[in-house]
């Protein structure tokens, strides 16, 4: 669907509507102990989704994603793409903090997966960026973040790339240069991005023999 094409006003009532459900869900145990629940947040245009693990201290007691020191360097490293928070929508696998801050269990995973599945759908972004290793299991299953981090794959009209969450960087320095060279490649691989679906629309029959859409394929671009 095009910009021209789309109503943002829908979308934003569409996106709303998601969020009010979050606030009060009780699919899982996390609801128990939480303070606010955290949907996610961004313009309904967004081009990139960021998409974390869950909320922390921090985010539980604001209800935003991303506000505490992880939150910090992550707008530190969309400064290297002159971006700020405010251009790019950002969201987690789980919208409630666990307990202590342990990691999100299979079980929660699932209970909040329509929530994020309808947030995709509706802001159609070109770009999801993985954040972690929860987040990044569910675009790229069986994978190891410090394997694949920084390899994209294209899914249809969309790219995936998974990268360090910035709290593992916080605790690993020595991953930082690993994480800025990574975040660089976002403005790359949406330039090759639109090039190949134009190329695409272009000559069709030259993709009649390519993956179906809902088969990531790797994109070779550097």
């Amino acid at each position: 669907m095009t910009d021209e094409a789309r109503d943002y006003e829908a979308l934003i009532a569409a996106l709303q509507a998601i969020a009010d459900e979050v606030q009060v869900c009780t699919a899982c145990e996390l609801h128990k102990g939480r303070t606010h629940a955290v949907p996610g947040e961004g313009p309904v245009n967004a081009e990139i989704m960021f998409i974390g693990e869950a909320p922390g201290f921090n985010e539980d007691q604001q209800g935003r994603p991303f506000v505490g020191a992880a939150g910090k360097l992550l707008e530190e490293l969309l400064a290297e793409l002159e971006l700020t928070r405010d251009d790019v929508w950002i969201g987690n696998v789980v919208k409630c903090r666990p307990p202590q801050n342990r990691d999100p269990r299979p079980e929660e995973i699932a209970a909040c997966a329509g929530y994020l599945e309808r947030q995709i759908e509706l802001l159609q972004p070109k770009l999801i960026a993985t954040l972690g290793r929860y987040s990044m299991e569910k675009f790229f299953p069986g994978a190891k973040i410090t394997r694949v981090h920084g390899q994209a794959r294209r899914e249809g009209s969309r790219v995936l790339i998974p990268l360090f969450h910035p709290a593992y960087v916080l605790r690993n320095m020595n991953a930082l240069p690993d994480a800025k060279r990574d975040m660089r490649k976002i403005p790359r691989l949406l330039a090759r991005l639109e090039q190949v679906l134009t190329e695409e629309a272009a000559n069709p029959a030259a993709t009649e023999s390519a993956p179906p859409p809902d088969e990531p394929e790797q994109l070779s671009l550097f």
